[in-house]
């Protein structure tokens, strides 16, 4: 299992806020701009698979297209898997996509009433939904407690020292043992945008990064 580096707890709040700071000129997250605006669970599912391996861009456009013509598990299924590939391309994998949205779709009409259901254990169940897909789920649509980690809640919490993990399921577990639970849900949110814009997978820039003199930038090789 996972392991912290260092003692987070101590400094945790200091480097957040400066991170908080650090991300408000940008964009929120495609599916948080979802899950802010209408507090739906099945669009903040639906927008969260669309968004895997994709664009924050073409996820927010791919999105308000479906939705446009269906946002009800019921009104989905009223169109053809290759009428909503077409509504959501050109986001990554969008014919595998499509099939998963309808299947889902039917399961909710099926087996949960059009409801998307409120607990991990029962939205994993649905094809196609991980971890990260149910948590955020149950974080911004339901605001149940929890850890959305991501690629890039994963790569920072170790790049920071705050963990010593290798998949992002031991990261949320380790994160759950050493966070106030005052920031769980939230932390997604603002590390993806710190990650997409600052703290980058690659050549992260750290001139510009309000952590850099703290930051044992770990795994980091190159930086700008």
């Amino acid at each position: 299992m996972g392991k912290y580096i260092l003692c987070p707890i101590a400094n945790f709040g200091k480097t957040i806020a400066k991170i908080r700071r650090a991300i408000r000129p940008f964009r929120a997250t495609a599916v948080t701009t979802v899950a802010e605006k209408h507090r739906d669970p099945f669009r903040v599912l639906i927008s969260c698979l669309i968004s895997l391996r994709t664009k924050d861009e073409v996820t927010g456009a791919a999105s308000r297209r479906l939705f446009a013509k269906a946002s009800t598990p019921a009104k989905m299924l009223r169109l053809r898997e290759r009428d909503i590939a077409k509504l959501i391309f050109p986001a990554g994998f969008y014919r595998t996509k499509a099939q998963r949205i309808r299947e889902i779709s039917q399961t909710l009409v099926n087996g949960y009433k059009g409801r998307v259901p409120d607990t991990l254990e029962e939205l994993l169940k649905l094809n196609g939904v991980g971890r990260k897909t149910a948590n955020l789920v149950l974080t911004v649509a339901y605001g149940k407690p929890g850890i959305c980690v991501d690629t890039h809640v994963h790569r920072l919490s170790n790049r920071l020292g705050w963990v010593k993990t290798k998949t992002p399921e031991q990261t949320e577990m380790t994160l759950r043992k050493i966070l106030p639970k005052r920031y769980w849900i939230p932390l997604n949110d603002w590390l993806v945008t710190f990650g997409q814009n600052i703290c980058q997978p690659v050549s992260p820039w750290c001139s510009k990064c309000p952590l850099q003199k703290d930051c044992p930038r770990i795994g980091v090789r190159y930086r700008r």
